[in-house]
């Protein structure tokens, strides 16, 4: 009960004191409410006064109240002293400068602390003048460090009832304690029962700072799996508020799988015959369940859900099944795709692998593929395009139309589909020997030269080599054959001038070629740096065309007549005793002589030439003279 008297007179007093100050008072002092400072900065603490109606000396305290509401003393000054006090938290951190009338003091303190945080009175006493204080509020604020974030490092499942840890986000060394706001996307997360639960924890460091972490529990659904996760950290500085961002996370969501996706991945586009073919399965849950692959009602091994299929064939064609099944429900899901394989079968010629056609005739070959694409095809001679389409047709047949045609079949909407076949033509006829290009044939004595000779025709003729000197060995170097007959190549060393000679010949009849050589002779003079050169001319080779055997059987039938027509008219000359042969009725003629014999041939060869140039009688006329002078 005392001390309840004793305390309503204390404030009675002190109403009353106030009361009377208000009235009387001649000192005034202002302060700043509050003064705000970064930790290990230094803070200024301004006490602005003025004492009227005196010329007294002030009396200058500074007080501080502790965390326990003590009022302690730290500092005293007047005009004479200045002090302070000892043993005290800022006996070595702080001093106070500017003293007088109508002026100001300032508190400094150094390199402040959080035990500093405290609140700072200043009392300034006018002596007869009265006494007056102001009060400050010391607050310190530390930054805390980059904020962390971590997510949850396995996956989360949408199944789960009650909400799942999503990450924790950690705030540290921060002062005051710093506040921390979960964000999902741009939108911030509230605590909600049932559906978000964020759990802080609170932590006063050793050193009087706060560490706060803050963990997120969310009940997850599938569209969370495209979401990001970030903190804010929101803390106070000197003079507002700082916000601090965390990275962005993104978690694993879990949920059950109600579709598949089944495709074929290679090859792009259309699949051919020989592919090799990969058949890939999603499905729409996450984690991708294991898959089974049926191919035409055959299940097939897979590797890592993927189903490869070598070397396909058409009848690789049909449907493929993709299976899972979901662990938890038990629940089987099926996806299909179908799988066309596009084929060409070999190319079929008609006629097939080799023709023989007479000179003259007419050949239409056609060639086709089975396909299941529209095909194009394409005929080639020695390489190069000779025609175009599924037939091929040759008029009067020569022999530059032999050698070999190539069909081409191409599907042009699926490239590498293309198949191929070759038809060997042959032209049946005697041999024909090409001209050599090269006709200029003269090579320096006991030098080698090379003579080619090609034969055309068919069945393939056979060449023969021959020489003009038999000295002269001609050897074959080459012999082969070609699309339209046959190729040989001799070698002969020139040591004079000689002829060789290509014969080719099969059944229809032969041909030959004559290689006129000259040798070159080379004559060096006398002085060292001049050489002369005697060339003989060089006669071009000559091409003996022999005909066929039907035509030579023609030519010794004919020959045969005209010797028979021969001697008829001979012995009917005979008959009518035109031409004297042995002795002529009884008249008996001696032997002539040799003289006479000479006159008579000359005068029969004149008899024939002068017949010829119309100046003499005919030999029937001469033959007379000549049996006038036998008598």
């Amino acid at each position: 009960m005392a001390l309840r008297m004793n305390a309503s007179t204390f404030v009675g007093l002190s109403l009353l004191s106030l009361t009377w100050k208000a009235a009387w008072a001649k000192v005034e002092v202002n302060m700043e409410d509050r003064v705000e400072v970064f930790l290990g900065d230094t803070a200024q603490i301004t006490c602005m006064f003025t004492v009227s109606d005196s010329h007294d000396d002030v009396i200058i305290q500074w007080y501080m109240i502790t965390k326990t509401n003590v009022r302690s003393r730290i500092y005293y000054g007047d005009r004479n002293v200045q002090v302070v006090d000892r043993d005290g938290q800022f006996t070595d951190k702080i001093s106070v400068n500017g003293m007088g009338k109508s002026s100001e003091v300032v508190l400094t303190i150094r390199d402040v602390a959080l035990e500093d945080e405290l609140e700072f009175i200043c009392q300034v006493n006018g002596l007869s003048a009265g006494n007056m204080e102001g009060r400050t509020m010391l607050k310190v604020f530390a930054s805390p460090d980059r904020p962390n974030i971590e997510g949850v490092h396995s996956g989360i499942s949408v199944s789960k009832n009650n909400p799942s840890k999503i990450g924790s986000c950690e705030a540290k060394n921060g002062y005051p304690r710093p506040n921390i706001t979960w964000y999902r996307d741009q939108s911030p997360l509230q605590n909600t029962p049932g559906e978000v639960s964020v759990v802080t924890l609170v932590t006063k460091e050793s050193s009087g700072l706060y560490t706060v972490q803050s963990d997120l529990h969310l009940n997850v659904v599938k569209e969370d799996e495209d979401s990001f996760f970030y903190c804010e950290v929101s803390y106070l500085v000197p003079g507002g508020t700082k916000m601090t961002e965390t990275n962005k996370i993104n978690i694993t969501i879990h949920y059950p799988t109600t579709s598949l996706d089944v495709w074929v991945e290679s090859p792009k586009g259309r699949v051919k015959e020989g592919d090799t073919v990969e058949v890939h399965c999603r499905a729409n849950g996450n984690p991708q369940p294991p898959f089974t692959f049926m191919h035409n009602m055959q299940e097939l091994e897979s590797e890592l859900n993927v189903l490869v299929l070598k070397d396909v064939m058409r009848l690789s064609s049909g449907d493929i099944t993709c299976t899972s099944l979901d662990l938890d429900t038990h629940e089987e899901t099926v996806g299909h795709t179908e799988l066309f394989v596009d084929y060409l079968d070999q190319a079929v010629l008609i006629p097939k692998d080799t023709h023989v056609m007479a000179q003259g005739e007419e050949l239409m070959a056609t060639c086709n593929a089975l396909s299941s694409l529209p095909t194009h095809t394409e005929w080639f001679k020695k390489g190069e395009h000779f025609a175009e389409g599924h037939t091929l047709t040759l008029k009067d047949a020569v022999f530059d139309m032999a050698g070999t045609y190539v069909c081409v079949v191409k599907v042009p909407s699926l490239e590498g589909l293309e198949t191929s076949g070759s038809l060997h033509v042959h032209v049946q006829g005697p041999p024909e020997i090409k001209e050599s290009a090269d006709t200029v044939l003269e090579e320096v004595t006991d030098k080698f030269l090379n003579l080619s000779c090609h034969a055309r025709g068919y069945p393939t003729p056979v060449i023969t080599w021959s020489s003009s000197d038999e000295s002269q060995i001609l050897k074959e170097v080459s012999h082969r054959q070609t699309e339209d007959g046959v190729l040989s190549v001799v070698s002969v060393k020139v040591t004079s001038d000689v002829t060789a000679n290509c014969n080719a010949s099969n059944v229809h009849g032969t041909d030959s070629f004559l290689f006129s050589i000259k040798a070159i002779v080379q004559t060096t003079s006398s002085a060292p740096s001049t050489t002369v050169t005697t060339v003989t001319p060089v006669t071009p080779p000559k091409r003996v065309k022999k005909e066929g055997s039907g035509v030579i059987i023609a030519v010794i039938i004919i020959c045969i007549l005209l010797l028979a027509i021969l001697g008829s008219v001979l012995y009917f000359l005979y008959k009518k005793g035109k031409i004297p042969c042995g002795r002529s009725g009884k008249q008996d003629l001696t032997k002539p002589s040799k003289d006479s014999t000479m006159v008579e041939i000359n005068n029969t060869e004149e008899a024939v030439l002068l017949g010829v140039n119309g100046d003499k009688k005919p030999p029937s006329d001469q033959g007379d003279k000549y049996m006038d002078v036998q008598k």
